[in-house]
């Protein structure tokens, strides 16, 4: 087919060099079949539908053929109970939802996806028991005699910072606000916790690792700076409601962790490093200084992962564990004057982390490798050092651990750099896995409580 150019004056289109249509008949043409190929996206047959709105009645779903210019859709009288994910993505010129007189309790978080210009929701008369603040464009509630299980205190903010239009509609819970009509309530009469952490202070400096602790009745951390060699150490300022500085332990090299321990009211920091050896510092109040008081020998400690602290007996502990194949993760023991070398444990398997933990009472330690399943050591009393007791099965290459306990019952976190977390459940005898987490590129599964 030669399909040659036309002009503006009107010039004829020759096709095939046999058919002569002027330009005017072309368009025509053209307009036929762009009206055609709309005409594809049928009214469905529970609908009634003009150019540009729809109104279905007593549909048991939510039809997916509209015709595209739809701007405005409503639904009465409809049997389904849920509107579901991406509900409306082939309608994406919608700028009115209208639901009245439904049966439906529930409103997918993605229901709205696809519409960017979705101005006006109106769900009224329906029996919905809970919504997702994600969910929701700039109208609704209208109509609805009670909320049965909403989060209040984010809808309250939303309805303040919003222009929305709200009927005199009650609150079927919490207890405390039964009956209570939603546009009385104000966000101040809450008391709640919400899930949002806001900044409270940047700070200019990189780091690796941090630690926080209590030492003299007051609140520090201590951050590790690797490439300057430097352990900086701040101060919570009571008054200001923030963190100043307060020293530093200089002239050091390649610190990946500083880890505070209290003994006797005395404050030790254990300095690890990569490269030479790890040191002890000494607080010392009189002079308001830290002063060095021995190394931690580098025959035995050739490359730290992680320092951890623990008491038991009377005695005070830290503990090494040493990522090198050389070396080997090792427990110190305080001996009244300094740290001594206690045990070690397993050499020749990288070790990345140690985790300290109680188990019906007694002392354990979580041993993490690269090169091999967890292994649980557990603390002798006769030979008052700690024992392998077991390993957890299918456990390989796991980086971190982390313990927890909910009502007694003892949960450990499992963070592994290649593959899948888990959470795993201490069931009297050994751990069983609850729940597996997606974290590929993961370094630590940290777990942490908010209020009670």
């Amino acid at each position: 087919m030669d399909w040659s150019p036309f002009c503006a004056d009107n010039t004829n289109l020759d096709i095939n060099n046999n058919n002569t249509l002027s330009f005017r008949s072309f368009l025509s043409v053209m307009r036929s079949w762009l009206t055609a190929a709309r005409r594809h996206a049928r009214c469905p047959a529970s609908c009634t539908c003009s150019k540009d709105n729809a109104l279905c009645a007593n549909t048991g779903s939510i039809p997916r053929s509209f015709p595209p210019d739809v701007t405005s859709l409503s639904f009465v009288k409809s049997g389904f109970n849920e509107i579901p994910k991406e509900s409306f993505i082939h309608t994406p010129a919608l700028h009115l939802l209208l639901f009245t007189a439904n049966d439906f309790d529930s409103i997918n978080e993605d229901a709205s996806l696809g519409l960017p210009h979705l101005e006006y929701l109106f769900i009224e008369n329906n029996q919905i028991k809970s919504i997702s603040p994600f969910t929701l464009p700039k109208d609704l509630f209208r109509g609805m005699e009670a909320l049965t299980k909403v989060e209040l205190r984010w809808l309250v903010d939303w309805m303040f910072h919003t222009n929305v239009t709200v009927d005199q509609i009650f609150c079927n819970g919490p207890e405390a606000y039964q009956g209570k009509k939603i546009n009385d309530l104000v966000a101040q009469s809450f008391d709640c916790i919400t899930t949002d952490f806001s900044l409270l202070k940047s700070l200019d400096f990189q780091s690796i690792s941090v630690e926080a602790f209590a030492f003299g009745g007051d609140q520090f951390v201590v951050f590790a700076q690797p490439f300057i060699g430097r352990c900086s150490f701040m101060e919570w300022d009571h008054v200001q409601m923030e963190f100043r500085n307060l020293d530093n332990i200089t002239s050091l090299t390649s610190t990946v962790i500083c880890k505070p321990i209290v003994i006797d009211g005395q404050l030790f920091i254990i300095v690890a490093q990569l490269f030479g050896r790890s040191h002890i510092f000494k607080r010392d109040v009189s002079a308001n200084k830290f002063i060095e008081i021995q190394d931690v020998g580098i025959l035995k400690v050739r490359k730290p992962n992680d320092v951890e602290i623990f008491h038991g007996g009377g005695e005070s502990f830290f503990i090494i564990s040493d990522s090198s194949k050389a070396g080997s993760t090792t427990i110190h023991k305080w001996n009244g004057n300094g740290f001594y070398s206690h045990q070690s444990l397993h050499p020749w398997h990288c070790d990345t982390h140690v985790e300290y933990l109680e188990i019906s009472g007694k002392p354990h330690l979580i041993l993490s490798s690269s090169s091999q399943r967890l292994v649980i050591y557990q603390w002798s009393k006769t030979t008052k050092q700690f024992e392998r007791r077991m390993d957890i099965p299918e456990m390989e290459d796991v980086y971190v651990v982390k313990h927890f306990t909910v009502k007694s019952e003892l949960y450990i976190c499992q963070t592994r750099f290649i593959g899948n977390s888990k959470v795993m459940k201490w069931n009297g005898s050994m751990f069983s896995e609850i729940q597996t987490m997606a974290s590929r590129g993961s370094m630590v599964f940290q777990v942490f409580s908010i209020g009670n």
